[in-house]
């Protein structure tokens, strides 16, 4: 496939190539994508600030106002309970911000001006979803530093810690690719905003912040089986080195299945709005 013409996005230009195959076209497309986003965030201290001041002011506020009355078995103190829970609430927390850049790309004109280009559509998303995956690393390593300041002390080992890790990654992936459908469904940027609350709340209803055996019946029923729940829970067990059960391979199935069907879905309605 022949490429003759340079491209240029937002002051970063790929240079000239005589023969590039598809496939690495459309990566070249996603680099320099995400190299966009990545920079307006190093550029923004206020989407550096948001994406790391709730998680903490979380941390300390269930750390130290409600923890004391909130009684764990099993011997895990609460802190250590707390936090894996408080990671996953902080990855949704940060996905208001793609939901209301990907409406503000299709809705301020940014992508007619890409699509005036060679390039693939679908690398505006894949930057926002990338961009969204650092930002909440970035949100990670400052609760967990934080968190080992006021008496977090996993009991995991390595693999545990990198397991953690590659479930919150894989579900920061799903959440992200929602956030991107979500903004590509909105009309507007305000209306954006509001979608955006949906993937804040859902979190709560986990097992985020408390135990569920003192929840209702059914409504521990419900939370029990949803499946933040059940990747809050595989997260909790690899940190602190506690028996996982079944939840480490609920959460892989659960969150795999997600990532892949809001990506094609994002995509697609991404393509209909931006040739509408």
């Amino acid at each position: 496939m022949t490429q003759t013409l340079s491209r240029e996005v937002e002051g970063t230009q790929l240079p000239e190539t005589p023969s590039r195959s598809a496939f690495a076209l459309v990566l070249s497309d996603c680099r320099v994508l995400i190299g966009r986003n990545v920079k307006h965030i190093l550029r923004n201290t206020e989407m550096l600030f948001q994406a790391v001041s709730l998680p903490i002011v979380l941390l300390l506020l269930f750390r130290f106002m409600f923890g004391g009355a909130i009684n764990m078995s099993g011997g895990l103190a609460y802190i250590d309970y707390l936090l894996p829970g408080l990671l996953a609430i902080s990855i949704a927390f940060n996905s208001t911000t793609t939901v209301v850049g990907v409406a503000a790309d299709l809705t301020q004109g940014l992508v007619e001006r890409f699509r005036s280009m060679p390039m693939a559509g679908p690398a505006v998303l894949v930057g926002h979803v990338v961009s969204g995956v650092l930002r909440s690393m970035l949100s990670f390593v400052v609760m967990v530093a934080v968190g080992l300041a006021i008496g977090f002390r996993p009991a995991g080992g390595v693999l545990g810690w990198l397991g953690a890790i590659g479930l919150l990654v894989l579900f920061a992936s799903g959440v992200f690719w929602l956030a991107t459908l979500l903004g590509s469904i909105a009309k507007t940027v305000e209306g954006a905003g509001g979608l955006g609350m949906i993937l804040v709340f859902v979190p709560y209803a986990t097992s985020a912040l408390v135990p569920t055996a003192s929840m209702p019946s059914v409504l521990r029923a419900v939370v029990d089986n949803q499946p933040v729940t059940v990747l809050i829970d595989a997260v909790r067990g690899l940190m602190n080195g506690t028996d996982l059960g079944s939840t480490g391979w609920l959460a892989l199935a659960w969150w795999g299945v997600i990532t892949a069907g809001a990506a094609y879905l994002a995509i697609r309605k991404f393509h209909q709005r931006s040739r509408g």
